[in-house]
């Protein structure tokens, strides 16, 4: 039975092909939900309501943001963790398929965690291509994502914060797009799997068929 892991960049598609496979008969591990849950005394409001996890750690030029970033980091390796817990007491056998939507910055919790995962599951990567940047940036500004720079973010004299976040997402999407790929077992097109008629019957067969 097909064992997957989704790899990209937030706002790659990688929630939406979840979401599908999900309704599809798939067993969905959300990461993201996974990490919200496991920082909920940090997103609760004194009104009782929840701050989104994108607005709690905000843009890497706020002088909280490297404090939210270590925080968050640290919930995502404990998630990916107990993921790998499961698969490993299950020898990869649940009895049913599994998609682990991970976080865009899966990449970042260590490589021997996501060799655990990697042994259960196939990595496919949503690549980003280069003029669809804009957008992302676009959106991710309009509605922030829990995003780790992990140091890349810099402003130049007199550069305005705008200004810097814009110079630097290309940087970030640049270097994560070579650590995906790195670990990935199968890359599907940005604009295959943005069809409409992609279904996914399609997807899967993509993914059997290019997988290495």
């Amino acid at each position: 039975m097909p064992y997957l892991s989704l790899i990209g960049m937030s706002g790659s598609g990688k929630s939406q092909w979840s979401e599908r496979l999900e309704k599809n008969g798939f067993r969905r591990f959300c990461c993201d939900d996974m990490i919200a849950a496991a920082l909920e005394s940090e997103l609760s409001q004194p009104d009782g309501s929840m701050l989104e996890m994108g607005r709690w750690m905000g843009f890497p030029y706020q002088e909280r943001y490297a404090e939210c970033e270590a925080k968050y980091l640290a919930r995502e390796i404990e998630v990916l963790g107990r993921i790998a817990d499961e698969l490993d007491g299950h020898h990869g056998h649940l009895g049913e398929n599994v998609v682990v939507d991970t976080t865009g910055s899966v990449i970042y919790a260590g490589d021997a965690l996501l060799s655990r995962l990697r042994r259960h599951t196939i990595f496919v990567h949503f690549p980003v291509p280069a003029e669809i940047q804009s957008e992302m940036l676009k959106a991710y500004v309009a509605s922030p994502r829990p995003v780790l720079w992990r140091g890349i973010f810099s402003r130049a004299p007199g550069e305005s914060d705008a200004a810097a976040l814009e110079r630097c997402y290309g940087m970030l999407l640049s270097s994560r797009e070579v650590l995906y790929a790195n670990y990935a077992d199968v890359s599907l097109d940005y604009y295959l799997r943005s069809r409409e008629d992609f279904t996914v019957a399609d997807f899967l067969k993509a993914v059997a068929g290019r997988k290495s």
